[in-house]
């Protein structure tokens, strides 16, 4: 079976870089110069317009490193655990067998996913009958945040869940905000979408179709 990671095209919008939330830097944040670089070189290139500006290119393939040859392409998807953003229940992201998964990672502050969300929910609507399973995880550090996000609809068919403390994005460590991983029925991560343009959707919805049809 194929596997493979979509990098990202001249045009796709994304929000480079790390995937740490622009915060304010609390007072019992001590001695973490790494954290205040990332965010003062975050808030700058946001003021420049710049945070979630097209994007050039980025190779096709795993990245190298510990983290992603233990979770990357070909690896089951790992056990992360979850609650639903109303908190009534948990998900455990590696316990989806028998059911193609895509989980997106993404984040209020993240201007690509705003034009994202609304697709991926529709696809959702779409794919239900197919028994592909759509998780929408939030990494806002605060609640309301990602529910103001999604007032634009009175209800969502995706299944929406929060991760305030990130860490879903530190196991599979997205370079880029949004990013989406497709899972299949055998709980193997198959594909990863790294952030977002429009025409991502459909070649999106064609793999968890086929993947979905593969199903014994």
């Amino acid at each position: 079976m194929e596997n493979h990671r979509d990098g990202a095209p001249a045009s796709r919008r994304s929000c480079e870089g790390p995937w740490d939330r622009p915060r304010a830097n609390s007072a019992d944040e001590k001695g973490a110069p790494a954290f205040a670089r990332r965010l003062t070189a975050y808030v700058l290139a946001f003021a420049l317009g710049l945070g979630c500006a097209s994007q050039s290119a980025s190779p096709v393939g795993e990245r190298s490193g510990k983290r992603a040859s233990a979770k990357g392409i070909g690896a089951p998807m790992p056990s992360l655990v979850v609650k639903t953003l109303n908190g009534d229940r948990k998900i455990d992201l590696g316990s989806f067998r028998g059911k193609v998964v895509l989980v997106d990672i993404w984040a209020s502050w993240c201007a690509p996913c705003l034009e994202e969300m609304p697709l991926l929910d529709d696809m959702a609507v779409r794919l239900k009958s197919k028994g592909v399973e759509i998780i929408a995880i939030s990494v806002d550090e605060d609640k309301d945040d990602a529910r103001a996000f999604l007032s634009s609809r009175p209800t969502w068919s995706l299944t929406l869940a929060h991760d305030p403390k990130g860490k879903v994005p530190e196991v599979l460590n997205p370079p880029k905000m949004p990013s989406s991983y497709i899972v299949d029925t055998d709980g193997i991560l198959r594909y990863v979408n790294e952030g977002f343009d429009r025409g991502d959707i459909k070649k999106i919805e064609s793999r968890l179709t086929a993947l979905a049809g593969a199903k014994s």
